[in-house]
């Protein structure tokens, strides 16, 4: 099961964030306890100040190739788990999210 839902206006999806990360990337998909699957984000940034979301948002915008604008946290901004809202075409974004993860499977 993919960690993203598809809407009209986009998609939204479950990451777990690990800041102070040693670089931005998105490390694939993993499995929590509680059977939820998410993708996995690294960020060089600090969790102070929303300097870690911010570098999110900006790695997702980057990775989907949408406007930082696009992306944006609908939960979890002081959590490591976080839902993202990525406006754009659906069916594309879905696409690019499936081809970064695939290379690096759940754990």
């Amino acid at each position: 099961m993919d960690p993203w839902r598809y809407s009209t206006q986009g998609i939204s999806l479950a990451l777990r964030v690990t800041p102070r990360g040693g670089r931005d990337d998105i490390d694939g998909l993993e499995t929590l306890a509680d059977g939820r699957v998410v993708v996995k984000v690294r960020v060089r940034a600090i969790a102070d100040g929303g300097e870690a979301n911010r570098a999110v948002t900006e790695l997702l915008a980057r990775a989907l190739g949408v406007p930082k604008a696009d992306v944006r946290i609908l939960s979890g901004a002081t959590s490591r788990l976080k839902q993202i809202a990525v406006a754009g075409d659906p069916r594309k974004l879905g696409e690019a999210l499936r081809e970064l993860t695939a290379a690096k499977p759940a754990e």
